[in-house]
C-alpha cells in the first residue's frame, strides 16, 4: 500500500512540475478574461460531468462566496446543480443538450463560459461551447492532454499534461483557485 501511495503522489508531482511557461501564460489569460467579464458586469458559467461537475460547483463557489479576501460576490453559476433543468433538458431535449440550452437561456455576450472535460470529448460540454460561441460569450475548454474535440471549438484551452483523469481533475482545481486568486487581485487590489 505505501508504494502505491508514494507512486500516485509522484505521478501528482509529476503532472505539476510539467506544467510549463506556456501553461503559466495561459491561466494569466483565463484571469484576464474573467477579470475582464466580471468587470463589464459579466458572468462566469461553468459546466462538466462527474468530477468535472464537481469542480465547476467548487470555481463557482469561490467566485460568489470568497476565495482569499472580503469582497462583494462575484456572479457564477454552475450550469450542473439545478436538476430540474438538467432532468426536463435531458428528457425534452437530449442529455447532450443540458448545458447548451442553458447557456442559451444565461449566457450573454461578454461573459465567459468554461467547459471542463478530462477527455475533452464530453458530447454536452462540447455542444455547449459551440452554443456559448455562437451566442458571443468568450469560451475555454479545460481539458487533458490531448484536448478532444472541445479544444477544437474552444477559444482558450488549458489541457493538463497527463491522460490520467485523477491527476487532471487535481490540476483542474489548482488551476480555478489560481484564476480566482488572480481575478480577486485584478478586480480588488493586491494581494490580501
Amino acid at each position: 500500500m505505501a508504494g502505491r501511495i508514494e507512486g500516485a503522489l509522484l505521478d501528482h508531482l509529476a503532472v505539476f512540475q510539467a506544467v510549463g511557461p506556456e501553461h503559466h501564460a495561459l491561466i494569466g489569460r483565463m484571469a484576464d478574461e474573467w477579470a475582464l467579464a466580471l468587470r463589464a458586469g459579466g458572468k462566469v458559467l461553468l459546466f462538466g460531468n462527474g468530477g468535472s461537475a464537481a469542480d465547476s460547483q467548487h470555481i463557482a463557489a469561490e467566485l460568489v462566496g470568497r476565495f482569499a479576501r472580503e469582497r462583494r460576490a462575484l456572479p457564477a453559476l454552475a450550469l450542473t446543480v439545478n436538476t430540474s433543468n438538467l432532468t426536463a433538458i435531458a428528457n425534452d431535449y437530449s442529455f447532450e443538450d443540458v448545458f447548451a440550452r442553458q447557456v442559451e437561456a444565461l449566457g450573454r455576450p461578454g461573459d465567459v463560459a468554461v467547459g471542463i472535460s478530462t477527455s475533452g470529448n464530453s458530447p454536452n460540454v462540447v455542444r455547449a461551447i459551440e452554443s456559448a460561441k455562437a451566442a458571443g460569450l468568450a469560451t475555454e475548454a479545460w481539458t487533458g492532454g490531448r484536448g478532444g474535440k472541445c479544444a477544437q471549438v474552444a477559444g482558450l484551452v488549458f489541457r493538463a499534461p497527463s491522460d490520467a483523469t485523477p491527476r487532471i481533475q487535481e490540476l483542474h482545481i489548482t488551476v480555478g483557485h489560481i484564476v480566482c486568486e488572480l481575478v480577486e487581485e485584478a478586480l480588488f487590489g493586491g494581494a490580501p
